[in-house]
């Protein structure tokens, strides 16, 4: 069964208390955060003030996405918060290892994400170390854009990756995740599906969040 994140970022910010308790009663498996710096990309999201009110209400494992520089600076603050994983990019990050290492000492699962221009290869001195990579088949930084389409080949040659090197790690994809693209998606070899749109946008978020689950 194909695990759901669906991403805060396209929920109703002035009725969160709302969006958030429809994701408690959805079959939806995670909750998505996207915090942006305004630096690593070209947008600001939210912070810890929203993060921390989000946890005080989330019944579901709370998947933690850093689009910044440094995110290391924020690992003893986010496991504070009771996040299940804290996703780090690996263009912002200088000693990755490093960084994993400290995301596991503090009680966190350890995420890598990349962006759409690096290549998978990146990873394969750490793959066996995270848990999970977050391939983004978007240009992070803005919601509603359009889907990638080398994703695809790019989850394949993940998929290659983690089983030739014996690693557990789940692939998770973020970024134009719809009805037309996440069943190839899934097909290609990923695990969790992020959804932003489409999922907060529909008229029946809970039934959008079901029909991923099945695929």
């Amino acid at each position: 069964m194909t695990l759901v994140s669906p991403s805060l970022l396209a929920a109703d910010f002035l009725h969160l208390d709302h969006d958030i308790q429809m994701i408690n009663r959805s079959e939806a498996d995670w909750l998505h955060l996207d915090v942006m710096d305004g630096s690593f990309v070209p947008n600001i999201s939210f912070g810890f003030p929203v993060l921390e009110a989000v946890a005080k209400i989330c019944q579901k494992p709370l998947d933690v996405h850093y689009m910044i520089e440094k995110p290391e600076r924020y690992i003893q603050q986010t496991a504070k918060l009771g996040a299940m994983m804290m996703n780090v990019h690996q263009e912002a990050c200088l000693h990755l290892h490093r960084t994993i290492q400290e995301i596991h000492q503090a009680g966190m699962k350890a995420g890598v994400t990349l962006n759409p221009a690096t290549p998978v290869s990146v990873l394969e001195d750490v793959i066996g170390d995270v848990d999970m990579v977050l391939l983004m088949s978007v240009n992070p930084g803005f919601g509603g854009q359009k889907f990638i389409e080398n994703t695809i080949q790019k989850v394949q040659r993940l998929r290659q990756l983690i089983d030739q090197s014996g690693s557990r790690a789940l692939i998770e994809v973020d970024g134009g995740v719809q009805g037309e693209t996440a069943p190839r998606l899934v097909t290609a070899g990923v695990d969790v599906l992020v959804s932003g749109s489409y999922v907060f946008k529909a008229e029946n978020p809970e039934a959008v969040i079901r029909s991923l689950k099945e695929l």
